[in-house]
């Protein structure tokens, strides 16, 4: 294809105003896109703030009906509950206790906001001793035993009122053995928002921080290298043969080739997660005056759209619904 240049073609005609520009935008980022990430920690009696992210609060569960009733007001679309247990067990079973902390949370959003959509993290890195998302055999995480479990979690989420389900367990065969799950609970309507690919990133340590689900060791044996962008379209694409109902990429910045090359290989929804470590970078960078906090969350949000995400999970959500782009 030959293209017209200079003078014919003036590509900055199609720049000089606001209104020209927004014309001819080929992304757009609005309310629609943004899911908001929070964190309910049972036991506690006001709200503490994770001092790696500004900004962000561990809420209370006793607050949280006033909580979500703020979040639904000011325009907030879908949330992703996070629980921070006092329960912990070697196989995190409070997370599928019909009482359990996942439960009840879910339960007071859904009573508060009927038309919020709710989406559960389901994973056991909140509700194990060890902070593994997993039970433990030998040293290992048992995969198989594991995805049984988050047949069990995701049950007990929908049975709570949970719009759609997203495991980031990262364990081999979870979207299937969920998806089983919960058809033969009579579940065959509820979306599967699959963590397809995740890799094992430095820029979680803000959100171990806000979960309480610090750990010794690490999770490379089942979150993905940095390194693998084949693997990691390789992961999303099983998936999607499983049975999930839109993909995630996470983290979101370092890694959108891999949610570009994947919006290439699928036509589900994609979603891109902007995570606690890119966050902090953002408000830490902002209160030193190195740059414009909120040009740059347009700017990165921006990113994820351009690179193929329909849908991004931001801390940033909220601050976008109260004071807009």
């Amino acid at each position: 294809m030959q293209l017209a240049s200079y003078p014919v073609a003036r590509n900055r005609r199609l720049r000089k105003t606001v209104f020209l520009r927004d014309l001819v935008a080929e992304n757009h980022v609005t309310l629609n896109d943004l899911i908001y990430p929070i964190f309910v920690e049972e036991g506690i009696t006001r709200r503490v703030e994770i001092q790696s992210m500004p900004g962000v609060y561990r809420i209370p569960e006793m607050e949280l009906r006033d909580e979500i009733a703020a979040i639904y007001q000011d325009g907030i679309k879908a949330v992703m509950m996070f629980g921070v247990s006092h329960q912990k067990s070697a196989d995190g079973c409070d997370s599928w206790a019909k009482e359990g902390l996942l439960a009840r949370m879910i339960r007071t959003a859904k009573e508060v906001a009927p038309k919020l959509i709710v989406i559960s993290d389901n994973c056991f890195c909140e509700y194990t001793l060890d902070s593994h998302c997993g039970i433990i055999a030998n040293g290992q995480v048992d995969n198989d035993q594991t995805i049984q479990n988050l047949g069990k979690q995701a049950v007990t989420a929908v049975e709570a009122g949970a719009d759609i389900v997203a495991p980031s367990a990262m364990m081999d065969g979870q979207v299937g053995a969920i998806r089983k799950a919960l058809d033969e609970a009579g579940f065959i309507d509820i979306p599967i928002m699959a963590y397809s690919s995740k890799f094992a990133s430095g820029f979680y340590g803000p959100f171990r921080e806000a979960a309480g689900s610090e750990l010794i060791g690490d999770r490379k044996s089942y979150q993905m290298n940095y390194l693998n962008g084949r693997e990691a379209l390789r992961e999303s694409l099983i998936d999607e043969a499983e049975g999930a109902d839109m993909l995630m990429v996470k983290p979101g910045l370092p890694y959108l080739d891999v949610l570009a090359r994947l919006r290439e290989n699928t036509l589900l929804p994609l979603v891109g997660y902007q995570v606690s470590g890119e966050y902090s970078m953002i408000k830490f960078a902002s209160q030193a005056g190195a740059i414009d906090e909120k040009a740059v969350v347009r700017e990165t949000l921006g990113a994820f759209k351009r690179a193929g995400a329909d849908l991004i999970l931001t801390y940033f959500a909220r601050d976008i619904a109260r004071e807009g782009f």
